[in-house]
């Protein structure tokens, strides 16, 4: 199960309320989706390691920039059940331009795994060490159904964070909350100190939050489960559009259940 995060932004936000509205006790119907991951016949591959929300201070610049040709070839070819993240596109933020460029092992373990460990990362993440340690990280994700996308985060043309984007209905964390068909996940990382602490993650959280809406119709909800001790993660998440929704026991931390819903995205 998933460590604990390190922070995603540097900034201060309101102590976090818990919501405890009916739309967060529906049950959750369960899909044949559901049953292939929970059930005794379940292939191996369904279930992925799952850090959560982070960041980090490493310097990515010697990754070099990641084009969309780059994006287009490093598409999954097992499924669609997130739509293709590859085929997002970028999107224009305060920030400048960004786009998630799915991983490849061979180019990109090496900046992923030093921004793994930087100390600010390490302590939550729990994946310093070798580059075998970040390979090991990946390579379930990279070689599954296609339910958890790795990718880069690449800003004006540089690598600079490591993002998660998966089924959180489909992943262990649904045993832990009431989960919605088509809830996705979001787990990240910035990768350069000098983009933390200026309000590039809270940034970076709504743009790719407003991706996950705009390219899966079918998703309603888009959560996290920041470590509750990682205050500035969760003010980042706050300062995005996410919720506070409820205090979530992980088997390795207490987590703050944070939700972006699509009925309210335009009012937050």
């Amino acid at each position: 199960m998933a460590p604990a995060d390190a922070h995603t932004d540097a900034g201060t936000g309101p102590a976090p309320q818990a919501d405890t509205g009916a739309e967060d006790t529906l049950d959750l119907p369960l899909s044949e989706e559901l049953l292939a991951l929970f059930g005794e016949d379940a292939p191996a591959t369904t279930t992925r390691p799952r850090p959560p929300n982070a960041s980090a201070s490493s310097e990515p610049d010697d990754a070099g920039p990641v084009t969309g040709t780059q994006a287009t070839m490093s598409r999954p070819a097992a499924s669609d059940l997130l739509d293709h993240p590859a085929d997002w596109g970028p999107v224009t933020t305060p920030a400048g331009v960004f786009q998630l460029v799915p991983v490849r092992l061979e180019r990109d373990v090496a900046v992923i795994s030093r921004w793994m460990n930087d100390p600010a990362v390490a302590a939550f993440w729990e994946l310093a060490g070798s580059e075998s340690v970040t390979a090991d990280h990946l390579r379930p994700q990279l070689g599954g159904d296609g339910r958890s996308v790795p990718c880069l985060g690449v800003l004006a043309g540089v690598p600079m964070s490591y993002w998660e984007i998966y089924r959180a209905d489909l992943d262990p964390l649904a045993r832990h909350y009431p989960a919605r068909p088509h809830d996705t996940g979001i787990h990240l990382l910035i990768g350069g100190v000098n983009n933390r602490g200026r309000g590039v993650g809270t940034t970076l959280l709504r743009a790719v939050s407003d991706l996950v809406l705009d390219n899966r119709p079918l998703c309603a909800r888009v959560v996290a489960e920041p470590d509750l001790r990682n205050t500035p993660s969760v003010s980042a998440f706050l300062s995005a559009g996410f919720r506070f929704s409820a205090e979530v026991e992980l088997p390795d931390k207490r987590a703050a259940l944070m939700v972006r819903d699509r009925t309210h995205r335009a009012q937050l």
